[in-house]
């Protein structure tokens, strides 16, 4: 009997995640044996596509849905400084990368743009006062800068303030070191890295239509789109990481652990500008609040985006809702995700978010009239022939039980893996992409326990010289790292050499 090919690791997906993931196996155990599967033709193809997400480096430095207001007043900054933490580590893998010398050039995928937060009105202005005091006494956000004066904002934003009431209450804060990352040419970057490797494949057009428990792996059917034909092969792990596709593949693998897990589907939609004229008047990624009612996703934010050299504005995002879990995806994949295990969770989410769903009906039947209205609440001068809507990638909000309410709808992702560490998906959407060498790491740790603290030790010390608690806690050795980092990733020019 013919034996099927064997492998060490199967990674579904050839995005963001799953290129960072087989990148830093490769780096903890050269020798691994290792396969990425992708459906479509080609890397980055779905959300790490940059015109598919905002492309912010998330730090916590403009986000306002991450820093809380309790009803007692106080702001809550955990989340915020955690988030920094974490793309501090982000920043730290791309940083080693660099210094190898086998990674290509930073700047094609991340460039220094500052990260602006806008608020309108008395509360707004109190609320964006308040996280200011709070947020600049940390290490991590201490160059913060805010203003309520008009003529200062015209330095920091000066396409957003002509044609404003002059009575218009409002405020801003400013930190100069944030980013814009195209992922989608981080992506290409890594997997170009990963392609070299020995041991290594990348395929494309292939899509997983099988997993099989297999002794203590599994037995993987991969069909090729262009000939039909599938092929088996036998992984000691396998790693989901097909953003919306991962739930489906998810269930599929019938683990203990992916029962009552749900999807709901989110898509969305940018107005893009890239009139020469208008882009070069903003240089910022200016994030404000949501409106009342509306979810954390669809936090305002008028952005400059680089993509591959070339400077654009986008804003957004306008949320949509289709059926589909990936842009290329199929209108089946909600109705076929439902299980006997979910459907429990899935009706108590519709049921406690009516008003989700009524927003995201408005926001599909918006005219691009309306779109308009919402850019000029940032930018009054806006003229429609500037801007054209692009349709942004599909998101999958995680529902999972809840022993209160039955089921709970939650923004964020979310990594769930098998108990015997053979197998693990990534669910779920923002700050994703931002954050992803965090969430492997935890992976690695969470499925690999022991060679994370034995063998492969040394190496993650080497890569990663201080991890998130440190980065949170450790002012004078996150400045350290943070100015190396910006430094090896040519965000700043080098004051010294660097050893």
């Amino acid at each position: 009997m013919a034996h099927n090919e064997a492998v060490d690791v199967v990674l579904v997906g050839a995005g963001i995640m799953s290129a960072t993931l087989a990148v830093l196996l490769k780096e903890l155990d050269p020798g691994i044996k290792l396969e990425v599967v992708e459906q479509m033709d080609s890397g980055a193809a779905e959300s790490s596509n940059p015109w598919n997400n905002a492309g912010t480096g998330h730090a916590g430095l403009c986000e306002l849905n991450y820093t809380p207001q309790a009803a007692d007043g106080s702001i809550d900054i955990k989340k915020a400084v955690h988030i920094n933490a974490q793309f501090e580590v982000s920043k730290q893998f791309w940083a080693y990368l660099a210094q190898q010398g086998t990674f290509g050039s930073c700047k094609s995928f991340i460039s220094p743009v500052p990260h602006l937060s806008y608020v309108q009105g008395e509360k707004g202005v109190s609320f964006l006062k308040k996280r200011f005091e709070v947020l600049s006494k940390h290490h991590a956000f201490s160059d913060m800068e805010y203003t309520e004066d008009k003529a200062k904002m015209a330095e920091w934003m000066p396409l957003m303030m002509p044609g404003r009431p002059a009575d218009e209450v409002i405020s801003a804060t400013r930190v100069m070191h944030g980013t814009d990352v195209n992922f989608g040419a981080l992506t290409q970057q890594l997997l170009k890295h990963l392609a070299s490797a020995p041991d290594t494949q990348i395929k494309y057009s292939k899509k997983v239509t099988g997993l099989k428990r297999n002794g203590s792996g599994w037995t993987v059917s991969i069909k090729d789109t262009n000939s039909g034909n599938t092929r088996h092969i036998d992984a000691k792990f396998v790693f989901l990481g097909a953003g919306g596709a991962a739930l489906p593949l998810l269930q599929a693998s019938g683990i203990e652990e992916s029962k009552g897990y749900g999807g709901f589907p989110v898509s969305g939609q940018w107005l893009r500008c890239d009139n020469p004229e208008v882009v070069k008047l903003h240089q910022a990624k200016v994030y404000s609040q949501a409106a009342v009612g509306s979810p954390p996703m669809s936090v305002p934010h008028l952005d400059t985006r680089v993509v591959d050299g070339k400077k654009s504005l986008l804003f957004g995002p306008y949320a949509g809702f289709t059926t589909k879990f990936l842009k290329h995806g199929s209108f089946m994949d909600l109705p076929m995700s439902i299980r006997l295990g979910n459907i429990g969770p899935m009706l108590a989410v519709a049921r406690d978010n009516m008003d989700l769903t009524k927003y995201l009906v408005s926001e599909v039947r918006q005219s691009m009239e309306q779109r308009l209205d919402s850019l000029r609440r940032f930018y009054p001068q806006a003229k429609a022939e500037d801007w054209r809507l692009e349709i942004a990638g599909q998101r999958v909000q995680i529902i999972k039980k809840d022993p209160k309410k039955g089921g709970v709808l939650q923004f964020g992702t979310e990594l769930v893996a098998a108990k015997d560490g053979s197998l693990a998906a990534l669910l779920g959407a923002s700050p994703g992409a931002s954050v992803t060498v965090s969430i492997m790491l935890d992976l690695i740790e969470r499925c690999f326990p022991q060679k994370a603290a034995g063998e492969w030790a040394t190496k993650l010390k080497e890569i990663f010289p201080a991890r998130e608690k440190t980065l949170e806690t450790d002012a004078e050795l996150y400045r350290e790292i943070s100015t190396r980092n910006s430094e090896l990733l040519e965000l700043v020019e080098p004051n010294t050499s660097i050893a």
